[in-house]
């Protein structure tokens, strides 16, 4: 089985084709939040006709919980992540002592992981949450050698050594893959658009609906709903379905989404603000969707 490496943050994805095109006998994932980095690194990709490495567009940690089994990477590199130097941000630092637990798993036995950056502080905060997480922690200065645009930046503006922080996993940790579920339909006697009102939730499961629509030739309503769970956070489309025997209530089709507790909570917080009005019938049975 060919070795797996997968780079957080790839930027331009400099670095990313390079290993690619280096290293045709291995394959390669870069994992990026914006557009249009995964645009530019998707043309240096085609330019340089390597097809051993592949694009997630994504949280960080979403990717790595969801998309990896564990002992399946080999390698994981981060070249200057953001440090979110100021206080108030600093939750929104990646390398915290939950992730590098996650990272460990992922990791095959003896699988590295190697982050790079040139801020001090930001430095000693990942070396500190990295401490017993199951790896052996290596620091060190290291000169240029990454290519990446934000080592020419820092390089252009006269730094020669930047901070290495190399992990080997030595202990395994025990962290189950996230379970996707199966989303129910429900299905409703009557709906009435009219005074149709939606309300979303608090607490560890956050649901906001944002717009609803209605088209009456049709018969069908539309609903963006946005779910906040843990770390992941996913906007989609909700239809409400005018059938021969009533209404159902489902993610719309063609909706990219990761069928979690928080999708069927909003499914279900539309049901009840349906029932709530006084006159969106009574439930039937819920189906799993097709």
């Amino acid at each position: 089985m060919r070795e797996l490496h997968v780079e957080i943050g790839f930027g331009l994805g400099d670095f990313l084709v390079k290993q690619a095109t280096a290293s045709p006998d291995k394959n390669f994932v870069g994992i990026e939040t914006a557009w249009i980095p995964v645009r530019t690194a998707l043309r240096k990709i085609t330019l340089a006709g390597v097809n051993n490495v592949r694009i997630v567009r994504a949280d960080a940690r979403v990717a790595i919980e969801r998309l990896f089994r564990q002992k399946s990477l080999h390698r994981v590199y981060a070249l200057f992540p953001c440090p979110w130097p100021k206080r108030k941000h600093a939750k929104h630092r990646l390398f915290s002592r939950a992730f590098f637990e996650l990272v460990n798993n992922r990791l095959a036995e003896g699988g590295e992981a190697f982050i790079i950056t040139d801020h001090q502080p930001y430095f000693d905060w990942v070396v500190s949450q990295s401490r017993g997480t199951g790896f052996e922690v290596y620091g060190g200065r290291v000169s240029p050698c990454y290519e990446t645009k934000y080592e020419r930046k820092w390089r252009n503006l006269g730094h020669q050594k930047f901070f290495q922080l190399r992990l080997i996993k030595s202990r395994h940790r025990d962290i189950p893959l996230k379970e996707e579920i199966d989303l129910k339909t429900v299905r409703l006697t009557r709906f009435d658009p009219e005074c149709f009102r939606p309300t979303g939730s608090k607490g560890d499961i956050v649901v906001e609906f944002k717009d609803h629509l209605y088209d009456s030739k049709q018969g069908r309503a539309m609903v963006r709903s946005w779910v906040r769970e843990e770390h992941l956070i996913q906007e989609f489309w909700v239809e409400i379905l005018r059938r021969e025997a009533g209404w159902i209530i489902r993610p719309a089709k063609g909706c990219s989404l990761i069928p979690t507790t928080g999708v069927q909570r909003a499914l279900d917080l539309l049901q009840g603000s349906i029932e709530a009005q006084g006159r969106g019938g009574s439930r039937v049975h819920p189906t799993v969707s097709p």
